[in-house]
């Protein structure tokens, strides 16, 4: 794999970019050396900050000839360890490599660097008369690089679908430093393998992205959304089934919040704001739509909505009259967030599973009081249901560290048992490592690894990352 950055090396690159590319020893900034996992900083022996492709082959080039391992880095937001750098070898950030290069309002693309944060590609979209759909909490951190790699998920995906649905083209660097211009921008292209795929979802371990041709969607006319109030969880999976029905491809977000997840939300959260009032038992559903037409659309929400209520699926809840009030819904959704903050939960662990829709409840029947009765661990869920993808925050208080393998073996023993998946949008990493197998079987694990020493044989690019 390679051993650590020697100083002949790390001085080489000093020489070749400046002092303000490569950052070495005691310079390397406290953000490159962790992500938003809870695992330990790391020491790597530099941090390379490249401005263009041509950096990053050249930079690959020399770690590649020196045997150096190096982590790919974009926003840093990743839950899993999966941009952790190694001791002694190179974090290769795409900080400086940001920016909106172009946009076709007729092939409705956009071409951006990999270090562009997400709310800038959003905004860009939205000033063309536009909209990019993926989108999730970190927005404003995240880069889009990071997103692609981690094939990331969000909260529209019952409509657009996942990351990769939303990618047209991208250009690679390969871990020798070859450089891969798959830029292409049309919807249909069928010559040959579909290569952008081996690297949308990889973790930065095959190649490192550099730029990307998205795809846009028109821009909603129109945005309505609810917090419903539902009394059990097959109410939950009844209001999903009409919702699909009654408002078809204008559904746009169906998120679900447990009890424990709200109260937590909406009185723990400095800030928090609590419009609806729920017992223990019943869950929030926070569903969206995105129309064309306010009068056309929104009455159709509105008459759905009264017609679900008066049938007794929904015991209360309210309904945003402005966008502002669509932000404030979110915003509870989104208040996970702050949930490491002394005063709320402080350290915990969250996990990103997905489960067959119907078994959902059946998870967390188990897995809460499994979690409370062994490790005296607390938990709250929340999650994209209309996906199957759920997360749980849990946590023992004032355990340093928490008991991650342990609260592990639970969950994700319970999410083997029921048919899912240990990782339905966060990747793999570090993390999730141990648990690969509960989700793929040893004949497709052994597959990826021809492919990573098929493409990376010093296995130098984001080595220790999703397998051994």
């Amino acid at each position: 794999m390679g051993g650590s950055f020697g100083g002949s090396a790390v001085e080489a690159l000093v020489a070749s970019f400046g002092p303000g590319v490569a950052l070495v020893g005691a310079d390397v900034p406290a953000r490159n050396r962790q992500d938003w996992s809870f695992l330990p900083a790391t020491r790597p022996a530099a941090v390379l900050r490249p401005s263009s492709t041509e950096e990053v082959a050249a930079i690959l080039r020399a770690c590649h000839n020196a045997g150096v391992p190096v982590t790919p880095q974009g926003g840093l937001t990743g839950l899993c360890g999966g941009a952790l750098p190694l001791d002694g070898g190179v974090a290769l950030s795409l900080e400086r490599m940001t920016g909106v290069e172009q946009v076709d309002p007729d092939g409705m693309t956009m071409t951006v660097l990999a270090g562009t944060p997400l709310e800038v590609v959003q905004k860009a979209a939205d000033a063309a008369g536009l909209f990019f759909a993926l989108d999730l909490g970190a927005r404003g951190s995240c880069a889009i690089g990071g997103n692609l790699s981690t094939n990331a998920g969000g909260n529209r995906v019952i409509r657009y679908g996942m990351a990769r649905d939303l990618v047209l083209g991208l250009e690679v660097v390969l871990p020798d430093g070859t450089v891969l211009p798959m830029l292409n921008r049309m919807i249909k292209n069928n010559a040959g393998y579909d290569l952008k795929q081996l690297f949308l979802g990889s973790e930065g371990t095959l190649g490192v992205i550099t730029r990307a041709v998205l795809r846009l969607h028109p821009k909603p006319g129109c945005v309505a959304a609810a917090l419903c109030v539902v009394n059990g969880y097959d109410k939950v999976l009844d209001l999903l089934s009409t919702a699909r029905r009654s408002l078809g491809p204008f559904l746009s977000a169906f998120e679900v919040m447990w009890a424990d997840y709200w109260h937590q939300a909406t009185v723990r959260v400095p800030g928090g704001k609590a419009p609806v009032a729920i017992g223990e038992g019943s869950h929030v559903v926070l569903i969206e739509m995105q129309g064309l037409d306010e009068h056309l659309d929104g009455a159709r929400f509105d008459a759905w909505l009264q017609q679900r209520f008066e049938a007794g699926a929904i015991e209360d809840g309210a309904v945003a009259r402005s966008l502002s009030d669509v932000a404030d819904f979110w915003r509870t959704r989104d208040a996970a967030a702050e949930f490491a903050n002394p005063g709320v939960i402080g350290p915990h662990i969250s996990f990103d599973i997905g489960l067959p829709i119907r078994r959902i409840e059946e998870f967390v029947a188990r897995s809460k009081p499994a979690l409370l009765d062994r490790l005296g661990c607390h938990s709250v869920h929340y999650g994209h249901v209309g996906d199957g993808n759920i997360h749980i925050v849990a946590w023992v208080p004032g355990a340093v560290p928490q008991p991650l393998p342990a609260v592990s073996e639970i969950v994700y023993g319970i999410v083997r048992e029921l048919g899912g998946t240990v990782s339905a949008e966060h990747g793999i990493g570090l993390l999730k490592k141990p648990y690969l197998r509960h989700t793929r079987d040893e004949a497709q694990v052994e597959l990826m690894r021809r492919l990573k020493r098929c493409i990376d044989p010093q296995w130098m690019l984001n080595p220790t990352k999703i397998f051994d």
